[in-house]
């Protein structure tokens, strides 16, 4: 645990990455690991993870992000995106896999599928969507805190335009919705963020013990 800590000291919202140093292809498959293994909400990872790596597209992503150096500079930039509409039909994928994983029959679980429906399927869609956008949240801490272990920087970004990173990416097409930016890589040695001291709550202001 104390490396746990150390590496959340370390590990800071990179501003400037060098541009020139990339990520292994080793270590982007523990990053995606990492994320595959975060927990949901029922387990369902109503979301999709989108890594761009073509600089061209990126390049005509950077304006619907106000022009951020990081979405260009870093080595990987990461898209989470939530599935809009979730409902029986991404409950009945699930289901599946976990009948496959666990080598079970589908009626075996069939009282756990109804019981997510009854939960999900009925609420408003808008409900819905706000839902499975919260679920991403939980992704990217794990992205966060994954590559601090591996001493690569990230970046979580909620500023940008989910619009127009839908449109490009062709999102909207496949019904899902951009909720969160991530870029990943090395930071540049003329980054002066890198030596601001960390500014969080203290203890006394954040934490209530009843």
């Amino acid at each position: 645990m104390s490396n746990f800590i150390e590496n959340q000291n370390w590990r800071y919202a990179t501003k400037k990455f060098d541009a020139s140093k990339k990520i292994t292809a080793e270590d982007l498959a523990t990053l995606k690991e990492a994320i595959r293994l975060t927990a949901s909400s029922y387990g369902l990872q109503p979301y999709k993870i989108i890594i761009v790596e073509n600089p061209e597209l990126r390049a005509q992503l950077q304006p619907a992000a106000y022009g951020q150096a990081q979405v260009v500079d870093a080595s990987h930039l990461i898209v989470f995106a939530n599935e809009l509409n979730f409902g029986a039909e991404g409950i009945d994928n699930f289901a599946r896999t976990m009948s496959e994983t666990r080598e079970i029959p589908l009626e075996s679980i069939q009282g756990y599928v109804d019981y997510m429906k009854g939960n999900i399927v009925g609420l408003p869609e808008e409900s819905r969507n706000l839902w499975s956008a919260k679920q991403t949240y939980i992704a990217l801490g794990n992205l966060l805190n994954s590559a601090a272990e591996l001493k690569i920087d990230a970046t979580p970004m909620e500023g940008f335009i989910p619009a127009q990173v839908n449109e490009i990416l062709g999102l909207d097409k496949l019904g899902l919705n951009a909720t969160l930016l991530a870029t990943i890589g090395y930071r540049h040695e003329e980054d002066a963020t890198q030596h601001y001291k960390k500014v969080r709550k203290y203890n006394e202001d954040l934490f209530i013990t009843l």
